[in-house]
C-alpha cells in the first residue's frame, strides 16, 4: 500500500496501490531516482485522465484537492 499526503501539511489525504503508483511514475516528471512528490492540479488529473489513469486514482486526486484544484497541491508518498 501507497500512502499520500499533503507535502507541505504531512496530512495524509488517502492511499493507492502499486499499479496506481507504476502509472504515476510513468506519467509524471520525476527530479531524480529518489523523487517521492508530485505537483498535482486541474490539468494534471484532466491529462492522466486521457491517458487512462485508473479511475479510483481520477477519484482519489479530484476528492483530495476538491477546491484548490486550479491551484494545486505538492503531494508525496510512501510505501506503508
Amino acid at each position: 500500500m501507497i500512502e499520500l499526503s499533503d507535502k507541505n501539511t504531512n496530512q495524509p489525504l488517502g492511499t493507492i496501490d502499486d499499479g496506481e503508483l507504476r502509472f504515476l511514475v510513468n506519467e509524471l516528471e520525476e527530479e531524480s531516482e529518489t523523487d517521492r512528490d508530485y505537483y498535482v492540479n486541474a490539468d494534471t488529473i484532466d491529462m492522466l485522465e486521457a491517458d487512462g489513469a485508473p479511475v479510483s486514482l481520477i477519484t482519489l486526486f479530484r476528492r483530495i484537492l476538491g477546491s484548490q484544484a486550479e491551484e494545486g497541491l505538492e503531494i508525496k508518498w510512501r510505501r506503508v
